[in-house]
């Protein structure tokens, strides 16, 4: 369905908006363990959104795919941000403050996504490219010729790739002595 222009029309944005919120929200909410920055990169999705909304292509996939495309990008910038930062008084600087209410949502909301959090993190072996895409087909439900398109590949190398990340993530389960990480990634 293509989106009527989001950048434009904040009729049309709010829509956007209320109707993925929750669905962009969870996918930070599996990245980050900081209400302050789930709430913040939210927001910034949302802004990037709106700047972006001129190279929504429906043709190439669905809205909440691009938008994760997008979520993806602001994730990976606050994390290179991050990294350069160097002390606490930066990382709080210039962060809103937030209502309790709105604290203990965000917490829960990061709670509930803990165990998806202890997958990435044991997924570590995956390169990022193929770990992007086999989380926008198993988390995030998309299916593979969207989440191509949202990383940037063709529905043929996508295919391929997740082949290969299914295989090793099994290798993982099933030889559980071994590490894992053992076999390397192929």
């Amino acid at each position: 369905m293509a989106e009527p222009d989001i950048g434009r029309d904040p009729a049309a944005f709010e829509a956007f908006y209320r109707r993925h919120v929750g669905d962009v929200s969870r996918f930070i909410a599996r990245r980050v363990d900081d209400p302050y920055t789930a709430a913040d990169l939210t927001a910034d999705v949302f802004l990037a959104i709106i700047d972006s909304a001129h190279t929504y292509r429906p043709d190439r996939g669905s809205a909440i795919a691009w938008a994760y495309g997008v979520a993806h990008n602001v994730v990976a910038a606050e994390r290179r941000r991050a990294r350069r930062e160097s002390t606490a008084t930066g990382r709080i600087a210039g962060r809103r403050l937030l209502e309790s209410a709105d604290i203990a949502r965000l917490e829960e909301r990061i709670d509930a996504e803990r165990s998806a959090r202890r997958v990435y993190e044991a997924l570590a072996g995956v390169p990022e490219p193929t770990r992007q895409l086999l989380e926008l087909v198993a988390v995030d439900g998309l299916p593979v010729a969207e989440a191509a398109a949202a990383v940037g590949l063709s529905p043929l190398v996508a295919r391929v790739r997740l082949h290969r990340a299914r295989k090793y993530v099994r290798d993982i389960v099933l030889l559980p002595s071994t590490g894992g990480g053992a076999h390397g990634y192929a």
